[in-house]
């Protein structure tokens, strides 16, 4: 189970920009990173293959992505402002964490960390060394 998040300062800003550029449909990334015990340090986004943005959906073909254990989930923006995973959200949750963007997309403040269960995961950004 997955108690804690560490995000590289990199990658919140290539969530809120992807999600900006995509405005005013859903965008939708994978991440990798790597996990110790219960913590997960994401550094570095990947636009995935195949990637369909719409208006309230976002998604790709599982089966393009490349067998890679480094990649801990998915990280897809809310044009409504909701900064709460959907049923559908959870439903087609895929790796360890989800990170959720929501509309304006300014700062760290719309960006929040879930479970496959739709639990919050409590977060920090670290600057790259």
């Amino acid at each position: 189970m997955v108690k804690h998040v560490v995000i590289d300062r990199s990658v919140i800003d290539s969530i809120l920009t992807y999600a900006k550029i995509q405005y005013p449909r859903e965008g939708i990334l994978v991440f990798r990173g790597s996990m110790d015990r219960n913590e997960i340090h994401i550094n570095e986004v990947v636009v995935p293959p195949q990637a369909v943005h719409g208006h309230g959906f976002s998604g790709f073909p599982l089966h393009m992505l490349p067998m890679d254990f480094s990649l801990m989930g998915t990280a897809h923006s809310h044009p409504s402002g909701v900064l709460r995973p959907s049923v559908a959200g959870l439903n087609h949750f895929y790796g360890r964490i989800l990170v959720i963007t929501a509309y304006p997309y300014d700062s760290e403040k719309q960006i929040a960390v879930y479970d496959r269960e739709g639990n919050a995961i409590k977060y920090e950004i670290v600057n790259e060394e």
